[in-house]
């Protein structure tokens, strides 16, 4: 029996380097994963994706662009820490898409834990001045990282289809070194109030 596996394209499209994830999930039409793994593009509907995490998948891989310091166009998967439900506290906000918030706002509004989720996140070279609304249009170097991202997901891919809890491997010089548990990195337009 296969599992059920979500791949989640997040980010503006309208925020430069940020329309990573909705890039990945476009080049993915061209190059579908197989039939039992759901691909979709959130954009920035933290709502949607909050529900699509309480849909009964056994793994998510969220696909984003994500400041960590490394070169532009450098591919990391992730393993952030979940939230649970008992983390009290207010309700987390239910707009935008901070991606630590949607996961919270997700916990909150389940009643199961959540499933594993991974974050496949490349390094912006672009990023939309503070003063300005809109800058469409990913830079070349990330562009050249949605073919990387799309050869990744086919390996990362038949892993957790296989066993939803294994570690999938990126290639080196991608691969971070071990899956980091320190939390979501922080998003190329800053959080929720951005996009």
């Amino acid at each position: 029996m296969s599992a059920r596996l979500l791949v989640a394209g997040v980010g503006n499209i309208f925020l430069a380097d940020d329309a990573f994830g909705p890039e990945v999930v476009r080049a993915l039409e061209r190059r579908p994963l197989p039939p039992e793994v759901r691909v979709r593009d959130f954009g920035i509907r933290g709502m949607d994706l909050a529900y699509a995490l309480l849909d009964g998948h056994d793994a998510v891989v969220l696909v984003d662009a994500a400041v960590r310091g490394h070169e532009p166009g450098t591919l990391s998967l992730i393993e952030p820490e979940l939230p649970d439900r008992a983390s009290g506290g207010a309700p987390p906000e239910a707009h935008g898409m901070d991606p630590a918030k949607v996961l919270a706002l997700a916990a909150h509004l389940g009643e199961e834990p959540l499933p594993r989720v991974l974050v496949l996140a490349c390094e912006p070279e672009l990023r939309a001045p503070a003063d300005e609304d809109i800058a469409p249009g990913v830079s070349a170097t990330v562009r050249e990282a949605v073919g990387r991202a799309v050869e990744a997901l086919h390996t990362i891919v038949p892993v957790l289809l296989a066993d939803p809890a294994a570690t999938p491997p990126l290639s080196r010089p991608d691969e971070s070194d071990a899956l980091s548990s320190a939390g979501l990195p922080g998003t190329v337009s800053g959080g929720a109030e951005d996009r």
